[in-house]
């Protein structure tokens, strides 16, 4: 018993190491914005955008931080399963951020000019991420409601995915910068497509891997009331 807490314990850490750790550029970038926004920094082509309006942009920085974050918890099966009631009320502030984040993203996308080095297919591509995002969350939030647990989890990991995708976007830019030159153009739309197809197709990996297991799970249980 003792070797098997210890397992659950490791792979805790290593999934909170993991979705923290690549949370953590995105949120000092995020954090930096914001802080620059309240001090009056001055305007720049960059950043002129956020300054004409920036209620938007810090909405989505500051609910992507507690979505990621706080939403990482929710992924490690101990913490989850001897915090049971953190779980359920944690995860409706969570679900409610990842909803701000998503839909203050879409705005953004919408009606802040596109930034200088942004191909011309990342304005759509971000027009399916953030519904994208916004469906699976609700579709968690109502099989939370239906009591089917499974399907909740497998929503929560999909929109939790999608939500990650700026984590993500740090390493395929800076290998895309490593190997060929700084992304920017088509080469950083493909970029920022790669990081969110990489976390979405892990999340589908470990959502049919869960799903095989509750099968062989329920197969061999089945097998074993049968032959006793």
């Amino acid at each position: 018993m003792q070797k098997v807490d210890h397992h659950i314990r490791q792979r805790d850490r290593l999934i909170l190491a993991v979705l923290i750790f690549l949370s953590l550029v995105p949120a000092a970038a995020g954090i930096y914005r914001v802080i620059s926004l309240a001090a009056g920094a001055a305007v720049t082509e960059e950043n002129a955008r956020f300054h004409s309006a920036p209620f938007p942009v810090v909405v989505h920085i500051l609910s992507s931080l507690v979505y990621c974050f706080l939403g990482a918890f929710q992924f490690a099966p101990g913490f989850r399963a001897s915090h049971r009631n953190w779980h359920r009320k944690s995860g409706r502030v969570i679900a409610a951020a990842g909803l701000a984040s998503a839909l203050t993203g879409l705005w953004m996308t919408l009606y802040y000019p596109a930034a200088a080095n942004d191909g011309p297919t990342l304005y759509y591509i971000r027009l399916v991420v953030a519904p994208a995002m916004v469906f699976s969350l609700l579709m968690g939030i109502y099989a939370a409601t239906q009591k089917r647990l499974q399907s909740h989890g497998a929503w929560m990991l999909r929109a939790y995915a999608l939500g990650l995708g700026a984590g993500t976007q740090v390493f395929t830019h800076v290998g895309y910068m490593l190997l060929v030159a700084t992304p920017t153009g088509p080469s950083r739309d493909a970029m920022m497509a790669l990081g969110w197809l990489i976390n979405a197709a892990v999340a589908e990996w470990i959502i049919r891997r869960k799903f095989r297991n509750s099968i062989h799970t329920s197969d061999h249980g089945l097998s074993s009331v049968k032959t006793s």
